[in-house]
């Protein structure tokens, strides 16, 4: 296999099959040592995490599948942090999509003026383009269109099944006493419709529990069934 991409959370290798390998690891993002999902830098490494994060991937995925959602998901073998995925082609260089039930992280740094920490919102979506050099800027539904990033009508796609998932996720966090505040996803193109890519893990969504965030093994511990939650 080759490799074809250095991640900041994982490695992407290209197979003879034409799919792709997903290996997990064991770093977060953040600063100053401390995880933030929102960040675009590697702020520390948790022992752990990778495998963690595939086996939190694994279990949306697969109630996804279960729902009907189709998703690049193909496989994953947890003892080597692995996940086998379907090739799609990405939008531009890459877009992020966060879906957002509370006012917190960047939402909240730049419209402080009208909203209080954790103030609800009803599963509002953004995008960025992925772009650290120039801090993955915000973009709009226009926006995407005019840069040739997507075509009319892929927007509401996107934001259709972003809500559709985001939902899930929240649903099953919920299931668990946890209550999801932000989370975001990536999208790519695959037999000319819009599907999931990437992960659900830990690195990308912001959870608490009793109005305390989570952080990501203890998100994992707890969805996953692990003794020392």
């Amino acid at each position: 296999m080759d490799l074809i991409y250095t991640g900041k959370t994982k490695n992407v290798y290209r197979l003879e099959n034409g799919h792709y390998l997903l290996k997990f690891k064991d770093d977060v993002t953040g600063e100053n040592g401390i995880f933030d999902p929102g960040s675009n830098a590697v702020g520390l490494s948790i022992a752990g995490v990778g495998r963690a994060n595939l086996q939190l991937s694994v279990l949306f995925f697969d109630e996804l599948s279960r729902r009907g959602i189709r998703t690049h998901y193909v496989s994953a073998d947890i003892d080597k942090n692995e996940r086998v995925v379907l090739p799609a082609e990405a939008f531009g260089k890459g877009i992020e999509v966060i879906c957002r039930y509370h006012a917190v992280g960047s939402f909240l740094k730049r419209y402080g003026s009208y909203v209080k920490y954790a103030d609800p919102l009803p599963g509002y979506v953004e995008c960025t383009l992925k772009d650290d050099e120039r801090g993955d800027p915000f973009i709009t539904s226009e926006g995407l269109e005019v840069l040739g990033i997507m075509k009319p009508g892929m927007f509401n796609s996107l934001k259709i099944q972003t809500q559709q998932i985001a939902g899930i996720v929240r649903e099953m966090l919920a299931s668990k006493g946890l209550s999801l505040y932000d989370i975001k996803f990536e999208f790519g193109y695959a037999d000319n419709k819009v599907i999931l890519i990437d992960e659900i893990a830990t690195g990308n969504m912001r959870v608490y529990r009793n109005g305390n965030p989570l952080d990501p093994m203890e998100l994992a511990s707890i969805m996953l069934g692990d003794p020392l939650k």
